[in-house]
């Protein structure tokens, strides 16, 4: 049934295709099409605008017109219907979500992994296994809904330290989810929402915060613990910090 109601509008001429709005959709209801972020359908947009500050491009912006009325039921269908079922067992198809958006990097994926963390090497394949579970890894484009959020031991990292610390896959990674940025070039006060978004929608096992021993990473740990404390969580917190030489520090 179409309505007189609010509903989020997307100037096609300043939109860039970056994405970043699609993540910040629950619903789903914003798709890259062609290059351009476009509503999937009307009833899947509540009108709200969560996604108004996450357009650097300020392509977005609410408008009063007659359109669908907005239908959370059918958005739980929808959403759903987009997640392979988590018990699947057959082996040859991973636990999957594809978000709303045609842009690889957001594609939500369980990937197979040993999850041990072991150092699997041969002479026909030299290479250690990596123990990557899922995708994608950017904190900035894990959706609180992500069914591999779910009672996760999470590994919140700046992204400085996977390239310092060598052993990252074998010592850290194994069984946990890992979220990743930068504190010092991205938006912490953004971080922060997100972080506090994921842990009010989902049981948390464990953070584990892995940081540089420069100024400058500081801040991540404070927004996870501002996070926390907002959400109303309080699941065990490890610090770990790694020198310029890739050695931990703390542990």
């Amino acid at each position: 049934m179409k309505i007189l109601r609010k509903i989020i509008k997307i100037d096609e001429e300043l939109c860039d295709g970056c994405g970043q709005c699609v993540p910040a959709c629950d619903e789903g209801a914003i798709q890259l099409i062609n290059g351009k972020a476009r509503v999937v359908a009307e009833k899947y947009c509540d009108g709200l605008g969560a996604c108004l500050g996450d357009c650097p491009q300020g392509a977005i912006s609410i408008e009063e017109r007659i359109a669908e009325d907005f239908d959370p039921e059918a958005v739980e269908v929808y959403l759903k219907n987009r997640v392979t079922d988590e018990n699947f067992s057959g082996g040859d198809k991973p636990d999957e979500e594809t978000l709303a958006c045609g842009c690889p990097s957001t594609q939500m994926q369980t990937l197979s992994s040993c999850g041990c963390g072991c150092d699997s090497t041969s002479a026909n394949d030299p290479l250690p296994t990596s123990s990557l579970g899922h995708w994608p890894v950017q904190i900035r484009l894990i959706p609180a809904h992500a069914p591999f959020l779910k009672n996760a031991d999470i590994l919140i990292l700046a992204d400085c330290a996977a390239v310092a610390f060598a052993p990252l896959h074998q010592k850290l990674l194994a069984d946990k989810i890992v979220m990743m940025g930068c504190p010092k070039f991205d938006d912490l006060p953004d971080y922060e929402e997100r972080f506090v978004e994921i842990f009010s929608k989902n049981e948390i096992n464990s953070v584990t915060i892995v940081i540089m021993e420069v100024p400058c990473c500081s801040g991540m740990p404070k927004a996870v613990e501002n996070a926390l404390n907002r959400a109303g969580k309080t699941p065990p917190v490890k610090n770990i910090v790694i020198s310029l030489k890739g050695e931990p520090l703390t542990a």
